[in-house]
């Protein structure tokens, strides 16, 4: 799933799970939904090329991946409003 496309899908799906997962308003909407997936997509492939050696392989592994980088992300934009609010 190189292409930029399939980044926006997976990014996209992956964004709206993690807000899903992690309780509390998603900050910009359906399209910061979608850029915290892809970031997440890259958070989560970095880590698992850290750990694994080397990135998913299939769509599911990508997803997976990209979720789990998507509720890291979700939770630190979370944790970061809540200071400036304070």
């Amino acid at each position: 799933m190189g292409t930029i496309i399939g980044w926006l899908i997976v990014g996209a799906i992956a964004g709206g799970v993690a807000s899903l997962i992690v309780p509390g308003r998603t900050p910009g909407g359906a399209i910061g939904a979608i850029i915290v997936g892809i970031i997440g997509g890259i958070l989560g492939g970095f880590l698992m090329s850290l750990v694994a050696g080397r990135g998913p392989v299939s769509f599911i592994g990508s997803l997976i991946v990209a979720i789990i980088g998507a509720v890291i992300v979700l939770y630190a934009l979370r944790a970061a409003q809540s200071r400036t609010a304070r």
